[in-house]
C-alpha cells in the first residue's frame, strides 16, 4: 500500500524551488548592484576646467574616507554575494537543506551591516556635497563638480537598491524555514 499524498504536500516543494530560484536571482541582482557601486564610485573623479599648473581643482573618490569604506563595502558584499551563488543553485537543487539557509540567513545578515553602513556613510558625504553645511562654514561643491556628485549618487542608487535585495533574501530564507515540514 502506497501512501497517500497530499496536495498541500506536493505544493510545498514547489514553492520552495520558486523561492530558491528567486533566491538565486535576487543574489544576481545584488551582485550586478554591488559591482556597478564600487566600480562607478571607485572611478569617479573630475578636475575643473579651469585649473592650472600652480592650483589643480580635482575632486576623487578617495579623497574621503567615507567613500574608500563604500567601495570595500560594496566589493566586500559584492565578493561574498558571488561566493554564496553556488549554495543558492544548490537550495534550487535540493529544497531542504535548512543548515545551509540558516548559514546564508546568518551571512546576509552580516553583509546586510557591512552595506548599510558603507552606503549610509557615503549617502551623509553626498548630502554634504549637495547642501553643504552652514553652520559649520562647508560649502556645496556639487554646482562646481557635477559629473562628480552625478556619479556617487548614482553608485549610491546601487548599493541601496542591494540593501533592499538582501533584506529580501533574508525574508526569504527565514520564511522558507518557517514553512519547512517538521
Amino acid at each position: 500500500m502506497k501512501p497517500e499524498v497530499g496536495a498541500d504536500h506536493d505544493q510545498e516543494p514547489r514553492e520552495n524551488r520558486g523561492v530558491s530560484i528567486l533566491d538565486l536571482f535576487l543574489r544576481i541582482l545584488a551582485i550586478i548592484g554591488t559591482l556597478g557601486s564600487a566600480v562607478a564610485m571607485g572611478t569617479t573623479d573630475e578636475t575643473l576646467p579651469f585649473s592650472t599648473q600652480a592650483f589643480i581643482f580635482q575632486a576623487q573618490y578617495d579623497d574621503i574616507p567615507a567613500f574608500r569604506f563604500f567601495v570595500i563595502a560594496n566589493a566586500t558584499v559584492c565578493g561574498y554575494l558571488a561566493l554564496s551563488l553556488p549554495m543558492a543553485i544548490y537550495h534550487v537543487i535540493r529544497r531542504g537543506a535548512a543548515k545551509s539557509r540558516a548559514l546564508l540567513i546568518f551571512l546576509d545578515s552580516i553583509m546586510l551591516a557591512v552595506l548599510t553602513a558603507g552606503a549610509s556613510t557615503a549617502a551623509a558625504i553626498v548630502y554634504l556635497a549637495h547642501k553643504g553645511n552652514a553652520s559649520a562654514n562647508w560649502v556645496a561643491i556639487c554646482q562646481q563638480y557635477q559629473s562628480f556628485c552625478n556619479r556617487i549618487t548614482g553608485s549610491l542608487i546601487g548599493s541601496f537598491t542591494a540593501v533592499l535585495i538582501l533584506i529580501l533574501l533574508i525574508s526569504l530564507s527565514a520564511l522558507v524555514l518557517y514553512r519547512k515540514p517538521k
